[in-house]
């Protein structure tokens, strides 16, 4: 865990680490929610007796308020306030879903603010530390463990409506593409792969080795879920992303690998990983997605 190196205090010593910030200022409903982040983590802290600790502020530390506590009986736990962000807005209901296992344990939540009190995770080193052929195993593992199917009614979103929000995007920078026909048939896939299926299940979305960490409960937790039900072979994408050397100098072993460990289709993950690559927006075209997108074409 790291301790605040840029901050930016607010009243009654509410610190407010500035990657934040930066992050919320860019968007107006963030930004209110930014305004009034101070008097919701003031609110939590009289109603769960929580004495608070620095707010962590690694370079992820930007979609939410995050700060060790230790409660009234001596539990230490963990505070995290989510700002307004249409990947994660399930979180708390996602972590309900999974119930421990393999996702970091729900204490208490307050779903109106986004809040939730969590398990601490000790020592809480990422798995980033370990080779990535090391982190193929256990992402793997921890995938095959929270797959499940949802009992209606439930509240997550179908894996399109994350891929229909990421082509409005895309689509309204068109002047921007670096080559038509690349982006388009990228669209065309994420469109077509996020179709739904009775084969569906709740997928974490975001797991990749950043946010998997160290503890004692298990040896790996997940946290940061972002919950949509969906293609199973969708969720060998983020990790792979984070594997960004292997994947533009072997990206057919990489992929091949990690389909195996699955137990998924080689090439629907390959489809995922080039759709993503393709078409997924981003604020500069000129990048190793590109790159990537054209070695999976």
């Amino acid at each position: 865990m790291m301790a605040c190196l840029r901050e930016k205090a607010f009243p009654a010593m509410v610190i407010i680490p500035e990657r934040l910030a930066e992050a919320c200022h860019r968007v107006p409903e963030r930004n209110a929610w930014l305004e009034r982040l101070p008097d919701a983590i003031r609110q939590l802290q009289d109603r769960w007796s929580l004495s608070l600790g620095v707010p962590f502020d690694s370079g992820e530390m930007s979609c939410a308020w995050v700060a060790p506590v230790v409660c009234a009986d001596g539990t230490h736990a963990v505070l995290k306030l989510g700002m307004p962000h249409f990947e994660g807005a399930h979180e708390i209901q996602a972590l309900r879903f999974w119930d421990g296992g393999p996702t970091i344990r729900l204490l208490e939540a307050d779903v109106d603010l986004n809040a939730m009190l969590l398990e601490e995770c000790q020592p809480g080193t990422a798995l980033r530390a370990l080779p990535e052929p090391e982190q193929d195993v256990i992402v793997a593992g921890i995938l095959r463990r929270l797959w499940r199917r949802p009992a209606a009614p439930h509240p997550f979103r179908p894996l399109s409506a994350m891929t229909t929000h990421w082509a409005e995007e895309t689509i309204a920078t068109a002047p921007k593409w670096p080559d038509a026909g690349l982006v388009r048939e990228g669209l065309r896939l994420l469109d077509a792969l996020s179709r739904p299926s009775a084969d569906d299940v709740v997928l974490a979305t975001d797991l990749h080795a950043g946010n998997v960490l160290r503890a004692q409960r298990e040896p790996w937790l997940v946290i940061d879920p972002k919950p949509f039900v969906g293609d199973r072979a969708y969720d060998a994408t983020q990790h792979l992303f984070n594997c960004k050397s292997r994947m533009l100098a072997s990206a057919e072993a990489t992929i091949g690998k990690v389909a195996d460990l699955l137990g998924v289709d080689e090439e629907r993950i390959r489809l995922w990983m080039f759709a993503r690559s393709a078409a997924e927006p981003r604020d500069t075209w000129d990048d190793d997605s590109v790159a990537l997108a054209r070695v999976l074409a």
